[in-house]
């Protein structure tokens, strides 16, 4: 599994915005893990769908650092995809610092790889058998099958004499 991402933010009052990409390994989709998705510690700034933030609005606000934010959701895609991507506007920041980011990506991929084990320890296997008559059967059925198969190597019988001949 790879994961990949960028941050990219324009001059002045506008948010910056984080573009991940994950993409599954092969060996990893063939082991059918499942979809996956952890509470990052990446916050999400209040109405995340303005791409700016204004000084002394939202997280710029002088209050903003009481106030908790809710966190990003991030995700893998189950086996089925080999890619996911997302896009999340970040809150601005006068120092453009976002260490969450990348330790919120380590947390993921930590969940990934205990998922990853997981579905590894469901070893392969393969199951052939088969079942014999058993012996209380075979010996009492036996000797009609002997009986029949002896007269079937005697050959076909007479024809029976006609009435009153003998």
């Amino acid at each position: 599994m790879r994961i990949s991402w960028k941050i990219e933010k324009k001059r002045g009052n506008l948010r910056p915005v984080l573009t991940y990409a994950v993409t599954l390994e092969d060996c990893e989709r063939a082991l059918a893990t499942p979809p996956l998705s952890i509470t990052s510690l990446i916050p999400e700034p209040p109405e995340s769908w303005q791409e700016h933030c204004w000084p002394g609005q939202h997280e710029r606000a002088a209050q903003a650092g009481r106030d908790a934010l809710p966190c990003y959701q991030l995700a893998i895609p189950s086996h089925k995809g080999r890619h996911g991507s997302q896009s999340l506007r970040l809150p601005w920041r006068e120092d453009n610092s976002y260490p969450e980011v990348e330790a919120s990506f380590r947390l993921l991929r930590e969940a990934f790889e205990r998922e990853l084990r997981r579905a590894g320890a469901s070893g392969p296997m393969q199951e052939e058998n088969s079942l014999e008559l058993g012996r209380a059967a075979l010996h009492e059925v036996a000797p009609a099958i002997i009986g029949r198969r002896f007269l079937e190597a005697v050959g076909p019988a007479p024809a029976p004499l006609p009435a009153g001949k003998s």
